[in-house]
């Protein structure tokens, strides 16, 4: 079985952010944009925060959409 990462990147002015996270450490992934847009020295704001997450969210449960597509179309 592949293990397989997620991707979010978002670049603001200078600054670039970039998070890599499998879906067992979403949750974590999500507390990090969190402490990030509470820190007054970055400039991501809650917006990138909301709009990271859901992107975040989506991602995570892609593999599983993509997994029941493919078997819905599985010969029975």
């Amino acid at each position: 079985m592949r293990h397989e990462f997620n991707v979010l990147a978002l670049v603001k002015g200078c600054e670039q952010y970039v998070y890599v996270f499998d879906d067992h450490s979403l949750d974590l992934t999500l507390a990090t944009l969190r402490d990030h847009a509470s820190d007054g020295e970055l400039s991501l704001s809650w917006f990138d925060v909301a709009v990271l997450a859901k992107k975040a969210r989506e991602q995570a449960a892609l593999p599983l959409a993509r997994s029941d597509s493919v078997a819905s179309r599985l010969p029975g």
